[in-house]
């Protein structure tokens, strides 16, 4: 892939290789998500390959695609779309209406992932949770640039730490994923669910992507950039007030 747009990232789960990550990642969703009767669930990024599993039971499910990456239309031609493009620091989303916001290709293209997850907090539910899949800095997906996890800015789990807490998530649980090699050779494919069992087992090293669930937390605190925007609104404003004139005159008796 020359560049991550929603072309290349169809065209990937398509292959081999890309059904094989599908089933994968959406298996360790679902196992995180497993009930999700009556609720609204999103999906920022590239998340549609994800997103089938809970269209029955979810009240509502909703696929965001930022306006660099492109958009097309899904679950299917022939129903309306659930797809739609959009700034990802400005979601066309009431305050508290989404309960589940999972980001997958996302986060590291992101020109500012701050404002893109204090955006999702505003837009999460009080016990609204939200799953990050992010590549890893040390997985040799990161430098796989004919895939989409080679694109972007790769983390490292201190990094993806300090930005959940600048923006006001707590993390409730840590995994990795994609122990197989990035190659579409069918010998290492057949053994792709293998070696993902045996990474898991014995925390093999170079795991493709971090899977992170967080909750938003909720207290008197407020995300920073909102802060900021409310004190430079409530900044007092002093007004000049003339003093009374001097005169030399001589008051009258």
């Amino acid at each position: 892939m020359s560049t991550l747009d929603v072309v290349g990232l169809r065209d990937f789960y398509a292959t081999p290789l890309g059904r094989m990550v599908k089933r994968i990642l959406r298996a360790r969703i679902q196992a995180r998500w497993d009930n999700v009767v009556g609720l609204t669930v999103l999906g920022l990024g590239y998340a549609t390959p994800f997103l089938n599993p809970f269209r029955a039971d979810a009240l509502r499910t909703m696929a965001f695609m930022p306006a660099e990456q492109g958009v097309v239309h899904w679950p299917r031609p022939s129903e309306p779309s659930s797809t739609a493009l959009v700034e990802e620091d400005a979601l066309p989303l009431p305050a508290g209406s989404v309960d589940r916001a999972l980001l997958v290709h996302a986060l590291e293209v992101s020109r500012h992932p701050a404002d893109l997850l204090r955006e999702l907090w505003r837009s999460l539910d009080g016990g609204g949770r939200l799953i990050l899949i992010v590549p890893s800095r040390r997985g040799w997906w990161s430098g796989a640039e004919w895939t989409p996890f080679g694109h972007g800015r790769p983390y490292s789990r201190s990094q993806l730490t300090d930005l959940l807490r600048e923006t006001l998530f707590s993390p409730l649980d840590w995994s990795e994923a994609l122990y197989l090699p990035p190659t579409n050779r069918t010998t290492l494919l057949r053994a792709g669910l293998m070696l993902e069992k045996t990474g898991r087992a014995i925390t093999m090293p170079f795991a493709g992507v971090h899977i992170v669930e967080a909750t938003k937390q909720v207290y008197s605190a407020i995300p920073a950039r909102r802060a900021s925007r409310l004190a430079a609104q409530l900044r007092p404003v002093l007004v000049p007030i003339a003093e009374p004139r001097r005169t030399n005159r001589t008051p009258v008796r």
